[in-house]
């Protein structure tokens, strides 16, 4: 398994690279076709954002779907132990959830979708709108206009899947929501966790009829 330390903003000694390699050589345990883990680290020189002045992501790389965790520390040698810990959590429940998944004959229910839509915002708040990126996986970021907001994007590849698979997904990258087009009515979705076990999902129609074959 290989793994490959890249940084942003700040220079990686050889010393800490090999104290990723011997944290990390327990992800082939949980994933034992794990291919690569790609570990960013980033550094913000932000004074005032001190206690959180460190981030490390990692991402495990294999043949199924991709595992995502970060975590953020004074030190890199702290982010890296809380990154570590959420990714391992990440790859057991994969894991179990895999085998758990093994002969099931059909999805759990999902309840039905909540009105999420975004307050307002004046014209007058936003100065210019980010161009979004065009290279998949690179993220890019960029400044709000003259504010002090930073947009940070990034293009994924993907290809459709039910609720029950993006839910999964979520699980694994760790965030709070998942966006996919779903296999079935081809629309853009998104799924995102509620409170405790119950989820929703939002689909966007106007989109869904731009994607679908015109009717002969």
């Amino acid at each position: 398994m290989e793994i490959v330390v890249v940084s942003r903003h700040t220079e990686v000694p050889e010393r800490f690279r090999q104290h990723v390699e011997d944290k990390l050589s327990k992800v082939g345990q949980f994933s034992p076709y794990a291919q690569r883990v790609d570990v960013e680290v980033t550094h913000e020189n932000n004074p005032r954002l001190a206690d959180r002045a460190e981030r490390v992501e990692l991402t495990v790389r294999a043949k199924g779907p991709v595992v995502r965790a970060e975590a953020s520390a004074p030190d890199r040698y702290a982010a890296l132990d809380l990154a570590a810990g959420k990714l391992f959590e990440r790859l057991r429940r994969a894991r179990d959830r895999r085998k758990s998944h093994h002969g099931r004959a059909e999805a759990p229910p999902v309840p039905e979708p909540v009105d999420l839509a975004p307050e307002p915002v004046e014209d007058d708040e936003i100065s210019m709108t980010p161009t979004p990126p065009t290279e998949t996986g690179v993220a890019v970021e960029a400044q709000l206009g003259d504010s002090p907001v930073v947009i940070r994007q990034k293009v994924h590849d993907t290809d459709p899947m039910t609720v029950d698979q993006a839910l999964a997904e979520m699980e694994l990258v760790g965030h709070p929501f998942y966006l996919f087009v779903d296999a079935e009515t081809k629309q853009p979705c998104v799924v995102y966790n509620r409170r405790g076990w119950t989820y929703g999902v939002i689909r966007l129609n106007y989109e869904a009829e731009a994607l679908l074959p015109a009717s002969a």
